[in-house]
């Protein structure tokens, strides 16, 4: 009997375990913090061995994937993640962003809310300019935390407000979130941009309604208070700090928009333009260039090796059938396109909390893919790239494990609990799952735009 079982264990093995048994270990690999890249390429080595010791995959099979390396290596589009990289990158450390932070605090400081709504305000210009989360909410809680607190905010308004406003780099253009959903997706990068322009403005407006409406319920919680500095606030200085960014991101948004640019071409222009505004501000040094050039470098690196071991996880998962058995799970959800819905935007959400979204582009959203073409039809893969791009915002400013939260976590002042940066985001998660919401119900908002733009004569 134990000898039948054994044999009928033998005889189900290649077809029916290999698959899950592969993605349990990158389950087991994501949660273990071991380097993902690594992880996954371990993890393609020993079941392509596996596969190949049972019969399940030919050898000949996994001579794909140097052709899949070449075509990655040689791929434009995603020539325009460093270079968006470098812009946002020099646009800090060149004290740029840290100046429109300070003057649109002094501007609206006086009046109630007036603070938290500049972070708001602040936090949109900059997710459209560097597009990085981690450096947004680092630069606002570094200089605009304490300044609130010292204004007597409620900790809990201010953290919330500054976690939840760094978040919009994920989905206001450009953001390399959107760049990478493109290059998954097979949908044009500049019609990401187009589309999450409006959910892009509907946050903001949510998270700025949201500042006013508590300030006039509740005064207490965020009090009119003023920047003090030496010099004082003319009209020619806001034009001289406020103008510049703005000019750079209608520069670089435009080009792609109106097609005199791709969005690679974009990010070269955004690129040398963030470079000559260091440099006419003052802030531009070799030091600088070099500490940027570094942190370029290392981001690209590391989203290129996250890429590389990506691509030899979903070849060899093909080849022991696992993309069958998650397409054939998501299509036989019960609902239909809803079911598929709602489970794929609460997985990714949940890997949010855990994961960076490079890793969940490229390893969970080709997994996706396939269902999402049958269900939802290639002319709605737009729309569904925007709503991964909010629902990701929603998921890095959730707690416990909400990357935006760490960041504020790692600048604020020891007097800043934990659990009142946790208490203060709840609402801002509320809001932005309303807008995830509206963008689930109607695709218009992210489809508008792109129709029109595609519709007008060029």
């Amino acid at each position: 009997m134990e000898l039948e079982a054994f044999g009928y264990i033998l005889t189900i093995l290649p077809g029916e375990i290999l698959g899950p048994a592969m993605f349990l270990a990158l389950v087991a690999a994501l949660l273990s913090g071991y380097p993902v890249a690594f992880g996954l390429g371990g993890i393609s080595v020993l079941f392509a061995l596996l596969g190949m010791a049972f019969g399940v995959i030919e050898p000949q099979f996994l001579s794909a994937l140097p052709q899949r390396i070449f075509g990655i290596m040689s791929n434009f589009t995603l020539l325009a993640i460093p270079a968006f990289v470098f812009m946002g990158a020099m646009l800090e450390k060149s004290g740029i962003a840290e100046r429109l932070l300070v003057t649109m605090g002094r501007l609206l400081g006086g009046i109630r809310g007036g603070l938290a709504l500049a972070v708001v305000l602040v936090g949109a210009l900059l997710a459209a300019t560097t597009g990085v989360v981690a450096a947004t909410v680092t630069t606002m809680g570094l200089i605009s935390l304490p300044v609130m607190l010292r204004a007597g905010y409620d900790r809990s308004l201010a953290t919330g407000v500054i976690a939840a406003s760094g978040t919009l780099g994920q989905i206001i253009p450009p953001s390399l979130v959107l760049v990478v959903l493109g290059d998954q997706l097979g949908v044009s990068v500049g019609d990401l941009f187009m589309g999450s322009v409006i959910p892009g403005l509907l946050m903001t407006g949510a998270f700025a309604l949201y500042v006013v409406v508590i300030s006039s319920l509740k005064p207490e919680l965020a009090p009119a208070a003023s920047i003090n500095a030496e010099e004082p606030l003319s009209a020619a200085r806001l034009m001289r700090v406020v103008v510049p960014p703005l000019g750079l991101i209608l520069l670089v948004l435009g080009s792609i928009f109106f097609g005199l640019a791709t969005p690679t071409e974009a990010g070269a222009i955004g690129a040398i333009g963030a470079m000559g505004l260091a440099a006419l501000d003052g802030g531009f040094s070799r030091s600088s260039l070099k500490q940027v050039c570094d942190d370029s470098l290392r981001t690209t690196a590391m989203v290129m090796a996250i890429l590389l071991g990506s691509t030899a996880f979903s070849l060899v998962f093909r080849g022991v059938g696992g993309d069958q058995l998650i397409s054939d799970v998501l299509l036989n959800l019960p609902g239909g396109t809803v079911g598929f819905l709602a489970v794929s935007m609460a997985l990714i959400f949940v890997l949010g909390l855990f994961i960076d979204f490079f890793e969940i582009a490229f390893i969970v959203l080709p997994l996706l893919l396939p269902s999402a073409r049958q269900l939802l039809g290639p002319d709605a893969l737009l729309w569904f790239g925007v709503v991964i791009g909010a629902n990701l915002q929603t998921s890095f400013l959730s707690p416990p494990f909400g990357f935006a939260l760490f960041f504020l976590r790692g600048v604020a002042p020891a007097e800043v609990s934990t659990r009142a940066i946790y208490r203060g985001a709840w609402p801002f998660i509320g809001l932005q799952l309303l807008v995830l919401l509206l963008l689930l119900c109607f695709p218009p908002l992210v489809t508008w735009l792109p129709g029109l733009m595609q519709a007008s004569p060029s």
